[in-house]
């Protein structure tokens, strides 16, 4: 099988320092994960200079490809089937009388032929290859079918976002020209709502489950069939033999929420994607324990994400079983205990909940346990910080105190993965410590087919960074001079740039946006970065998010947001200002449980959302804010002079953050512009 493509600048050096590992006993006294093989470029006319092309060291000798013997997804799954035909595949929690039981399971078997049985059905509506269909719901087994039956009959799938609303639904069924559309229950009005503004080329719908005789109704009147999931399976008269396919053939358009403007579809091949699962693999192989086929993965991060549907295609590639949550947030904790995991990907925001709850619990403790779990705690990171891996570094304490905590998620997590923003060091330090399993962050894009960059497994110096580039890409740092970014001084920082083989082939319809992102070959993600000493990449700004105060002071509104968030009292924040004033404001989201024990201390009572609007409360988290500033050595401008307490998450309902979190700043400053307003005026009436 081969799996590399040599680069004609093969890797001369190892730039940063030197690098020992040992791949027979899986220790590593590394200090550097990754080599140069190319030198930069100086700035020439209107284009700006660039550092170094870097890989990581798995793939110095060539980038990973994706297998010369494999053409599409279906093969990876039906290659599965074929191994572990009555392993458990998907799962969801059975219903009896409206509470929610154990886990009922589909084998790779049975989900097959089911997929076989919808992908026929959809090519007896005139589907054909590389058509579109959507799938517009969140995570359930029929999600994957759906999506493996496209893959059987080579036709592009097109995730429509559970948040987007009805607009950008419109907006994706029409500019893909989606002829059919699988949907969740909950997500049926939505649908129904814009279909006389996209029956031209919507004419079936399937429900996941069942559909009422009114919802019919409503779809005929615009010419749309609708039928119920089991309506659908049945109507297959003869089953389709499966189509050849090639790698080149695209196999989804992933459309971005984006955090203004219209979404974008980003196309994405079989030969794309299928790189992105075997790299999985092969990090995994180099760095720790790869996925098995007794591996159980939690699925809730939302499918119609790339970070989620490719790891999935990882798990179905290795024969693993794939857990569904409920649907509700509310009933996560309780999913994940009743599954025990062995797999769980998640973003900050899930892992400080994680955090929150177990801090909860250890400060609710006596003084006894509590110093014994600093004890153990200190005892076991000190010896991850001499280089042992998380399962060496105090298999005593392991036992004693820290499998309690991995109780609290499940009690077999052995990976853990965070992507979609950076997270709080201290969170990230904690869940290496004292779950039990490996942690690894990564960075990543639509555009880049999820993990762009990726943490070696145990490798503790990675630790606030993003780690180096997966096996399948490159990177280099561009120069960014009015932001004051350059990738050739002695800390290289600069828009972070990518070449390889697991990036988009561009952006649907959308030929002058693809132009202005892939330039020369190269991807130009609008993120800055920073590369470390070791190797690794920090992410520190965002190309975009800039603006001018007043007085002319530049501000990184991302940069400052990433610094306030390092105050344990938060959960989210929005930094604002513009050039007609002179200083920030911001809204945050508090740490319930903190504010909560800081009231009982202080005699302020209320329930959580009256001690939002306690002065004493925004007075306490403003002065902690500032203390953080501070001890970042954030400059006077950078500091904020009034803040508002919201006592709701920022969330999707609202339009507020992105399926993946990221904030919407344009929707944040309508939804808070009245007390943006307020904030300023109060400022200044302080200021006198």
């Amino acid at each position: 099988m081969s799996m590399t493509s040599p680069s004609a600048s093969a890797a001369t050096e190892y730039p940063f320092a030197t690098s020992k590992y040992n791949n027979q006993t899986k220790t590593r006294s590394m200090e550097v994960y990754a080599v140069k093989v190319e030198e930069g470029n100086p700035a020439t006319g209107n284009k700006p200079s660039c550092g170094p092309v870097y890989r990581c060291i798995y793939a110095k000798d060539g980038l990973l490809e994706a297998p010369l013997e494999i053409e599409s997804l279906w093969e990876i799954f039906s290659g599965s089937v074929k191994r572990y035909p009555q392993n458990q595949m998907l799962g969801r929690r059975e219903l009896i009388d409206g509470k929610a039981r154990d886990y009922v399971w589909q084998t790779y078997e049975e989900v097959y032929e089911l997929a076989l049985k919808i992908g026929s059905a959809i090519r007896e509506c005139g589907i054909n290859l590389g058509d579109r269909c959507g799938i517009y719901g969140s995570n359930c087994p029929e999600w994957v079918i759906t999506m493996e039956a496209c893959n059987s009959q080579g036709i592009c799938y097109v995730p429509l976002y559970d948040s987007l609303g009805p607009n950008a639904v419109e907006f994706i069924i029409n500019h893909a020209e989606v002829s059919i559309v699988f949907v969740h229950e909950n997500n049926i009005n939505s649908i129904l709502k814009c279909l006389s503004k996209c029956a031209a080329h919507l004419k079936t719908i399937v429900s996941f489950r069942r559909v009422t005789d009114e919802q019919k109704r409503l779809a005929e009147a615009a010419g749309v069939s609708f039928f119920s999931w089991e309506e659908f399976v049945s109507s297959v008269n003869v089953t389709c033999e499966v189509p050849q396919k090639s790698k080149d053939d695209i196999c989804t358009i992933m459309y971005t929420s984006g955090t203004t403007g219209e979404p974008k579809g980003v196309i994405l091949t079989n030969r794309v994607i299928l790189a992105e699962v075997i790299n999985n693999e092969h990090l995994l192989q180099e760095t720790d324990k790869v996925v098995t086929a007794e591996d159980s993965y939690f699925s809730f991060l939302p499918l119609a994400h790339v970070f989620d549907q490719t790891f999935e295609n990882y798990c179905i590639y290795k024969g693993a079983s794939i857990g569904f949550w409920q649907g509700d947030v509310r009933y996560l904790m309780e999913d994940i205990q009743v599954l025990k995991p062995t797999i769980f990907c998640g973003v900050p925001r899930v892992y400080d909940r994680i955090y929150s709850g177990i801090n909860q619990r250890i400060s609710s403790g006596g003084f006894l346990s509590k110093k014994l779990f600093q004890y153990a705690y200190d005892h076991k990171l000190r010896n991850m910080k001499k280089g042992l891996k998380q399962d060496e570094a105090s298999p005593f304490f392991d036992r004693l105190i820290f499998n309690n905590i991995r109780q609290a998620i499940g009690g077999r997590v052995r990976i853990m993965i965070s992507g979609a923003a950076p997270i709080p060091r201290h969170v990230e330090e904690f869940l290496r410590v004292a779950t039990c399993s490996v942690f690894i962050q990564g960075y990543g894009l639509t555009e880049s087919c999820s993990g762009c960059f990726t943490c070696i497994a145990n490798v503790l110096s990675m630790m606030g960074t993003v780690g180096v580039p997966i096996k399948t890409i490159e990177a280099k740092l561009e120069s960014v001079p009015e932001m004051g970014y350059d990738a050739n001084s002695s800390t290289p920082q600069g828009e972070i740039c990518l070449r390889g083989n697991t990036l988009f082939s561009g952006y649907y319809k959308r030929p002058t946006l693809t132009d202005e992102v892939l330039v020369d070959g190269w991807f130009h993600t609008g993120d800055i970065g920073e590369w470390q000493p070791n190797g690794a990449m920090k992410i520190i700004d965002r190309k975009k998010n800039i603006f001018k105060l007043s007085q002319g002071e530049y501000v990184a509104v991302e940069v400052l947001e990433n610094t306030y968030m390092q105050c344990p009292l938060l959960t989210s924040i929005w930094v604002y200002g513009n050039s007609f004033e002179s200083f920030l404001v911001g809204v945050v989201v508090p740490e319930k449980s903190l504010l909560e024990e800081w009231a009982k201390s202080n005699d302020v009572s209320g329930d959580f959302d009256q001690l939002c609007k306690h002065p004493k409360a925004r007075k306490h988290i403003m002065e902690e804010l500032n203390k953080t500033g501070q001890k970042y050595q954030l400059k006077g401008f950078e500091m904020l002079k009034s803040i508002h307490l919201e006592p709701r998450p920022f969330d999707m309902e609202r339009d507020l953050i992105t399926p993946t979190f990221k904030l919407k700043r344009p929707q944040l400053l309508k939804h808070f512009k009245e007390r943006i307003d307020e904030l300023y005026q109060e400022a200044k009436e302080r200021k006198g």
